[in-house]
């Protein structure tokens, strides 16, 4: 494949792509490919992200002003990669704040990129999902911006940020976004929870979907499942111990401003 019909369909690549593009060439070797991604670099028609990484630069675009999007890039950082937590949610348009700090889910050891003024860095799957293909599911491929995205579904990103609120941004954060779907499949909700095995994941999915009962359709067989993994004990909705409310039967202390969505009230 020529270089030029190579990178008209591959918006951000690795070096590995170019090479197997280019398998059927005489001058397949590595040596030859790296000359060729050299010369175009220094020509302007593609950008060097990190070592192995590349993005295309569109025809009459400057280098220097090119945005390479964040979420084609993301994908790329490791053969597993999948965008997660919030960043799942600004990609799939339900994001109430945009950020520039990209959560990479992936079972590689990622470092930590900043380009272009984002920041790009690796979250592990967690430990009961060890052994499972594909992170442990619940991922999915999307057509995106003249390439293909790896991003978690809607019913896994709202386990994850409720697992993991900090990846999230916080409980007003997540509770705005997440009240930006406008559907879920509860089943496949009910199943990732009780999957991962954390009580007080249970209780947080459990106490966000009681609260949204009636716009998301929630019925008493989707509570009952999560209300059998739910605390015994009383537990605080996050690891700051911020007093409020016990919620029954989900055995959380809410703090009383997201258990009366206080933030609507200044919106």
């Amino acid at each position: 494949m020529r270089s030029a019909d190579f990178l008209a369909n591959h918006p951000v690549f690795t070096h590995e792509e170019y090479l197997s593009a280019r398998g059927d060439r005489r001058d397949r070797s590595p040596r030859t490919a790296d000359s060729l991604l050299i010369r175009h670099v220094a020509a302007g028609k593609i950008l060097h992200v990190r070592r192995g990484l590349y993005a295309a630069v569109p025809a009459g675009a400057a280098p220097g002003k090119f945005q390479v999007d964040p979420f084609l890039l993301a994908t790329k950082l490791a053969p597993d990669a999948a965008v997660a937590y919030h960043a799942a949610l600004q990609f799939w348009g339900k994001a109430y704040s945009v950020w520039h700090r990209f959560a990479v889910l992936t079972r590689s050891h990622l470092r930590s990129l900043s380009f272009q003024g984002s920041e790009f860095f690796g979250v592990h799957p967690r430990r009961a999902f060890d052994g499972r293909p594909d992170l442990g599911g619940g991922v999915v491929t999307e057509a995106h911006a003249g390439g293909t995205v790896r991003v978690t579904t809607f019913e896994r990103t709202l386990v994850d940020v409720l697992d993991a609120p900090d990846l999230g941004g916080g409980w007003e954060e997540i509770w705005r976004s997440l009240e930006m779907v406008e559907y879920f499949d509860l089943a496949a909700v009910v199943a990732r929870t009780r999957e991962l095995g954390s009580q007080l994941a249970a209780a947080r999915v459990g106490f966000f979907l009681e609260q949204h009962r009636e716009a998301l359709f929630v019925e008493d067989h989707h509570l009952k499942a999560l209300r059998e993994q739910a605390p015994r004990q009383p537990r605080y909705l996050d690891r700051r111990r911020e007093s409020g409310r016990l919620v029954k039967p989900w055995n959380l202390v809410v703090p009383e401003r997201v258990l009366n969505r206080a933030w609507a009230e200044v919106a």
